[in-house]
């Protein structure tokens, strides 16, 4: 059996191909950028606290997008050892039940709501301004 030559650049038609570091880095650059762009993009909410969040607490309210949840609990989620990602439970007049989680070393940075769906399966949702 006989293997066909491989072909080079100038035979496939690139007579100044570009490196694979070149080609690597302009990758990498490229990524970065659009990773920084959404990273913007979704952590662009507006938060009114009247106090720190790690006070929040059963019963409390807290207003997502203008509708009014009240807690159930507040508690710790995971302990990654040098910080703890948190959960709030809440529920709304329907009673239907949600989760704020953060980490609580980077609270602005990464709050997140999530719509329980069934039992067990928690469902992330977009907002933009959150207020206790």
């Amino acid at each position: 059996m006989v293997k066909p030559k491989a072909k080079t650049k100038k035979e496939i038609g690139c007579e100044k191909g570009i490196s694979e570091k070149e080609l690597d880095k302009e990758l990498d650059e490229i990524e970065e950028e659009f990773e920084s762009s959404d990273e913007e993009e979704e952590n662009k909410i507006e938060i009114k606290a009247s106090r720190p969040i790690s006070k929040v607490k059963k019963g409390d309210k807290i207003k997502i997008d203008g509708k009014e949840y009240e807690v159930d609990s507040h508690y710790v989620l995971i302990d990654h050892k040098t910080t703890k990602e948190m959960a709030i439970e809440v529920f709304d007049k329907e009673d239907k039940d949600y989760q704020v989680r953060y980490f609580d070393d980077q609270v602005e940075k990464t709050l997140e709501f999530y719509e329980l769906q069934g039992e067990i399966m928690f469902v992330k949702k977009p907002f933009k301004k959150i207020e206790w």
